[in-house]
């Protein structure tokens, strides 16, 4: 099989997190619950991979990385912990739901939304977006690359957007975590998400989130911590306030083992890997006619993301004809983009998501373009 559907998970991981799993499975015990040896263990090693995290991300402190399952959960933690009744946010089309849902859910509460329209490239306008802060303007939630066109936010100029009128800043980075480099200090970045499996090339079911120090989020959960047992409510210190319940230690060691892979290996290597057999398939599949590509290709630096259409086909047969005949994976439908879809006006139709890694050959991405030249041919 051919896999082009990173931007969903990443398949091929490095060969050591699968051994720090399987390790952490055999000896690692409950961190924060007990002094035993198996206990202490699971808490160096979760906090080794904060610390890991923290120099990754630039963060000031490593307790102010929080463990959570993934980019989904840190999301909703985030949005309902920042927001209330009478709060102003912005945010754009480009959102994947795990921003839009909870969104909407507290606008039913009470926070009013402002969504920043796309142009035909699936581009949003940083002036639009300056232009829409009010007086009881929030936070600004944005993604820092699309899953659907691989069009890259400059995050830093939204950050200096918010630092000018001193807004939160929330970035969904679960496209560009592990390949792009992320500085939180820099760019402004209140509140990071970011998840495991996926560029970062560490298990599903891991995930976090950096909170600037200083800034408050509301516990989505509260329960067991394994300290102030006796205080009737969650712990207010960091990261333990935001961390209810038994974190994947199992997970968390594989993560940390993929951390050190991508220090080992660079991830501008990496990045430039991916981005070069990206645009060896958009060369390849841009003039094909009956071919629509979607998303913004003026600039080189772009998530290494590639969607199309062919004719009227329904997204779905021509990722199945993919599969089927070709042995190439990739992911039709909507990818839980809706608005994004509306604004390309493919809401109907879907479209044919391919995905790269720097795992994949260019015979692999020569193989997808012959495959679409192919299709487009019946």
């Amino acid at each position: 099989m051919i896999y082009l559907d990173n931007a969903a998970t990443t398949m091929h991981k490095p060969e050591e997190v699968g051994k720090a799993v399987l390790e952490a499975m055999n000896s690692l015990g409950n961190a924060g619950r007990g002094a035993n040896t198996a206990s202490l263990g699971a808490a160096r090693t979760i906090y080794g991979a904060r610390e890991k995290l923290a120099a990754f991300f630039h963060a000031e402190n490593p307790k102010q990385i929080v463990f959570t399952a993934n980019s989904t959960e840190s999301l909703n933690i985030a949005i309902r912990g920042i927001l209330n009744p009478g709060d102003h946010v912005i945010t754009t089309v480009m959102e994947h739901n795990s921003v839009l849902r909870p969104l909407y859910e507290m606008q039913e509460k009470g926070v009013e939304l402002t969504i920043l329209p796309a142009d035909e490239t699936g581009s949003f306008s940083y002036e639009e977006m300056e232009q829409a802060v009010r007086q009881d303007t929030r936070a600004i939630i944005c993604t820092h690359a699309s899953n659907l066109t691989g069009n890259l936010v400059d995050v830093e100029r939204v950050g200096e957007i918010a630092r000018r009128h001193n807004l939160l800043l929330v970035v969904d980075a679960s496209q560009t975590a592990g390949v792009f480099p992320i500085d939180v200090q820099n760019m402004h970045i209140d509140i990071l998400c970011f998840t495991g499996h996926k560029s970062l090339l560490g298990p599903q079911g891991t995930g976090g989130m950096y909170v600037r120090e200083g800034v408050k989020v509301r516990p989505l959960l509260s329960g067991g911590t394994g300290v102030q047992t006796y205080n009737k409510r969650q712990p207010e210190e960091m990261p333990t306030a935001l961390e209810a319940g038994t974190l994947n230690g199992h997970g968390i060691s594989g993560l940390s083992a993929a951390l050190s892979y991508l220090e080992e290996t660079g991830i501008d290597r990496i990045r430039e890997r991916e981005q070069e057999l990206m645009w060896k398939f958009y060369e390849g599949v841009r003039e094909i006619p009956g071919v629509t590509v979607y998303g913004d290709f003026r600039t080189k630096n772009r998530a290494p993301i590639v969607t199309l259409n062919i004719g009227d086909y329904d997204s779905s047969e021509v990722s199945d004809e993919l599969l089927m005949t070709y042995g190439i994976s990739t992911r039709p439908g909507g990818h839980c983009a809706p608005l994004m879809h509306e604004s390309l006006g493919t809401v109907e139709q879907g479209s044919v998501r391919f995905s790269f890694s720097h795992y994949n050959t260019e015979e692999e991405v020569e193989t997808a373009i012959r495959a679409v030249r192919e299709l487009a041919q019946d």
